[in-house]
């Protein structure tokens, strides 16, 4: 075999190599799915579509809610179930997005949201420098405790996962496992639904959104709105007395105080992709109590301008 022979397979040989890293570091077509606009799938979104703030609503039409307050709207965009409007508010730049109901749609918001910022859609690779963004949700939550009245306010410290979602990626060295032990303990909880799962709230957005107003709470999330929320209309529930074991949950002070069906997907995809994440809710049903409230679009709507007036600081 001759030199330049030679030369030429070691050049193809070379050549190989470098176009089998590119793949890798490449995002396949398949796995990152971008419009004809180049926008994200689902989101319908581009990067200069969202502010570094961002607050979470479940509802579509709790969007403008928020928005109505805005000095201006710079976009206004919608696909699906997911509604978003950029613009702002006393001088700061902030989104409003929906997330619609479930750890589910949260994985596509969150994953999609993080496309945004920390992958240039253009050349499909991560970049080298990552941008953290600031989640806050905004929703409305049924009470556990008796003392966290109707239209009061709950931060959550803690997001503890009931849903199975968040096990599809590797989260062992994110979630705090002497809590979830407590709770599995405690409950008796039945393994064949799988693993709770807890993840801890942003210190920071805590300080930066906290007040004497606040109840801060260990939230659990649940996959449904019957059944694992231990909810009875037709069908028999595996444990029904789920609820009553959750109520009495206390670990070193820290007691459940609320139920609902996003806060612990949205801190773990949070922590794994490096975002900053805080849920707030608007207590307008108190379970132990058996009450509701009188006026809940009040109670939302206080929650609302307590955010905005927080992050505008």
């Amino acid at each position: 075999m001759s030199c330049l022979v030679i030369e030429l397979s070691i050049i193809n040989y070379q050549l190989s190599i470098i176009n089998y890293q590119l793949s890798i570091k490449m995002i396949a077509s398949s796995e990152l799915i971008l419009n004809p606009d180049g926008s994200v799938y689902h989101l319908n979104l581009l990067p200069e579509h969202i502010a570094n703030d961002i607050i979470f609503v479940g509802d579509q039409n709790r969007v403008e809610k928020i928005t109505k307050h805005f000095d201006k709207i710079e976009c206004s965009q919608q696909k699906r179930e997911f509604k978003t409007q950029t613009g702002i508010y006393k001088g700061k730049r902030i989104t409003v997005m929906s997330s619609g109901i479930g750890p589910d749609n949260i994985d596509i918001v969150m994953n999609e949201l993080d496309a945004l910022v920390n992958i240039d859609l253009k050349t499909r690779e991560i970049k080298e420098e990552l941008t953290s963004l600031n989640i806050i949700r905004i929703g409305t939550s049924g009470s556990l405790q008796a003392d966290i009245p109707c239209d009061s306010f709950v931060m959550s410290q803690y997001g503890l996962g009931l849903d199975n979602m968040l096990r599809s990626y590797l989260i062992d060295e994110i979630s705090e496992k002497a809590m979830e032990e407590a709770f599995i303990a405690q409950t008796n909880w039945d393994m064949k639904k799988g693993r709770p799962y807890v993840i801890k709230g942003s210190e920071t957005l805590e300080k930066r959104l906290e007040s004497n107003k606040i109840f801060k709470g260990f939230t659990g999330t649940a996959g449904g709105f019957y059944g694992p929320q231990g909810r009875v209309l037709r069908l028999n529930i595996q444990d029904p007395e789920l609820n009553s074991k959750m109520d009495q949950f206390e670990y070193e002070g820290i007691k459940m105080t609320n139920l609902e069906m996003e806060t612990g997907a949205i801190y773990g995809l949070g922590k794994l992709l490096g975002h900053e994440c805080l849920s707030l809710n608007a207590i307008i049903a108190n379970r132990a109590t058996g009450t509701f409230s009188e006026d809940p679009y009040k109670a939302v709507d206080a929650l609302i301008e307590y955010t905005l007036d927080k992050l505008a600081e």
